[in-house]
């Protein structure tokens, strides 16, 4: 059975942010993941994990300013210092605090005038210093492709892309986010692309959520019930997380979790 987690960003905005931890472990999640936690203390956050049982599995690196449109910067050659120094003074605070095992990197959006070619040479060389500061500090570094329709321009688009990626570094410290609801809208042939990825090792993390709306997953065109069957066929021992918009209501949504549950606890 897979190990379903939350996404704190997306589930649960009923709530207060620092509110969700208590509804998620009500719901009976055992783990949470989110995007970015760098407007509140990592010692708040740790101790409402604490207070509910959670574990952290996964938040995002400093994205440089999302609020502008930003959607990364580990790719732009003119922030490298920048996405360096994210790592050393942000990234790794929260790591410690929340002992986090694995952080998602944001590449960016491809600027008009820059080739695509010295944004992959810039976040490859990025990837192979923050894979030694993990060797280091002992956690993971994840890279996602996602779709043109949420993220037009965004560097990674295909499992390819990101695998090819993760497989140059090649010291087991960064690995690839696998997130079925962008991979179908991309890619499409879920399935398969499971059948093609897992089996190499370098999927670190499964997201999901039903397509096309993203929201419940049983709403929309996967059969998630037989994908996380394939899952767990493969062998895949990682976290899967929810990342999706509820319709109204984010507990009276989980009857795809509730029915997992009793199907196979």
């Amino acid at each position: 059975m897979p190990r379903f987690a939350a996404n704190l960003s997306l589930m649960y905005t009923e709530h207060a942010f620092l509110d969700r931890f208590e509804a998620a472990a009500a719901d009976g999640f055992e783990a949470v993941e989110f995007l970015f936690p760098y407007a509140f203390e990592p010692a708040e956050v740790a101790e409402r994990l604490r207070r509910h049982g959670l574990r952290q599995v996964l938040f995002n690196a400093p994205p440089g300013d999302w609020d502008a449109g930003e959607r990364g910067i580990a790719a732009l050659p003119d922030r490298v210092q920048e996405f360096r120094q994210g790592f050393t003074e942000q990234v790794l605070p929260w790591v410690k605090a929340l002992r986090c095992p694995r952080v998602h990197v944001m590449s960016g959006l491809m600027p008009e005038k820059l080739p695509r070619e010295a944004m992959e040479m810039t976040l490859l060389a990025n990837l192979r210093w923050a894979a030694q500061f993990c060797v280091e500090h002992g956690f993971e570094i994840l890279i996602e492709p996602l779709n043109p329709r949420d993220m037009p321009g965004y560097l990674l688009r295909t499992q390819e892309d990101a695998h090819r990626l993760a497989q140059q570094v090649d010291n087991g410290f960064v690995r690839v986010q696998f997130d079925l609801y962008h991979c179908h809208l991309t890619e499409g042939d879920v399935a398969g692309h499971l059948r093609r990825w897992l089996p190499t090792g370098r999927v670190g993390h499964i997201q999901f959520a039903g397509v096309p709306d993203r929201h419940e997953p049983e709403s929309g065109e996967l059969d998630f019930p037989a994908l996380f069957g394939l899952i767990d066929e493969l062998g895949y021992q990682g976290v899967a997380s929810a990342e999706y918009r509820p319709r109204a209501g984010t507990s009276a949504g989980l009857g795809w979790f509730r029915d997992w549950k009793a199907a196979h606890g």
